[in-house]
């Protein structure tokens, strides 16, 4: 029995010594039958993943514009709501001060009337009186002006003929057109009807163009045009002054801003409140060929083209 036993003894030494190598043997056989990709299929897997990944690239790059688009208006936005709020508070502080003025200068005036009476002889003291007043009457259009500005005055609509509007306009500045030597043009149809607040836009136009008229002190010309476009009436006021400078144009709709010598700056601001009660806007450029343009747009469904008479 120990000598059969010593006799398999080489037989497992030599098992034992050949089982890796067959082991091995049996595996590159498996990897010689495994299945293969052919070339064609690794092109297409790689182009569809570099068209996978150039659209992810482009996606990335839209959701940026867009990021970016969303964050400058929201810039605006809260600038625009941080000057609501200056102009809210400073509204309050400009009404208490008008009305406090006004109080005050009613009876300034009045004395000043009776002195008028009283030095009716005095020629010379007559002239210096005038000055007052003209002072007083200026005081006066200036608190005028920031009540119009600090007033929350609900638009009233009507149906009102632009042209007719603006032909009335002009008839109550002829004279003074007359005597600058301006030359006034207007463009409009008869038929063009716009529904507004005939004395919010009234007012308007004729701050556009007294603007206008003082922006020509020797003489011009004032254009004044009103279409009616697809999504807006656009009615607008052009000179042929000097124009304006970038910073004018930038700032024309601020409050208490002005070119002027006199004045206090609250004209436009005015007129841009006026316009946005009514949802619409008003915007400035300077002409190609000299001078400025203001142009009032009203909401498309808030104008109507009446057929002629």
């Amino acid at each position: 029995m120990t000598q059969e036993m010593q006799s398999r003894e080489p037989f497992r030494d030599d098992f034992a010594a050949r089982a890796p190598a067959a082991s091995a043997a049996g595996a590159e056989r498996d990897e010689l039958h495994a299945p293969t990709i052919p070339l064609h299929q690794w092109e297409t897997i790689i182009d569809a993943w570099q068209e996978a990944t150039a659209r992810l690239e482009q996606t990335h790059d839209a959701l940026r514009g867009e990021v970016a688009r969303l964050t400058d208006e929201l810039a605006v936005k809260n600038r625009e709501l941080a000057r609501k709020n200056r102009l809210a508070d400073l509204g309050q502080i400009a009404s208490h001060v008008a009305h406090e003025v006004r109080n005050n200068l009613v009876p300034v005036s009045l004395y000043a009337g009776v002195l008028r009476r009283q030095m009716a002889d005095r020629p010379e003291s007559i002239e210096v009186l005038q000055r007052i007043e003209a002072g007083l009457t200026a005081l006066d259009a200036m608190v005028h002006d920031m009540l119009n500005f600090t007033a929350e005055r609900t638009p009233q609509p009507t149906r009102v003929p632009v042209r007719e509007l603006l032909d009335d306009l002009l008839a109550g500045l002829a004279p003074q057109c007359s005597a600058q030597g301006i030359r006034v043009a207007v463009d409009a149809p008869r038929s063009l009807v716009v529904e507004a607040d005939r004395e919010a836009l009234r007012r308007t136009l004729l701050n556009l163009v007294l603007n206008a008229v003082d922006a020509m002190p020797t003489g011009g010309d004032l254009v004044l045009t009103a279409v009616d476009c697809r999504t807006c009436v656009e009615i607008e006021v052009a000179d042929s002054g000097t124009g304006l400078t970038d910073e004018a144009r930038r700032r024309a709709f601020e409050p208490f801003f002005t070119t002027k010598a006199s004045g206090i700056g609250l004209g436009l601001a005015i007129v841009q409140r006026l316009m946005e009660a009514h949802g619409g806007a008003i915007t400035v450029c300077n002409c190609p060929d000299g001078g400025a343009a203001f142009t009032v747009r009203l909401p498309r469904h808030a104008a109507r083209l009446e057929a002629a008479a």
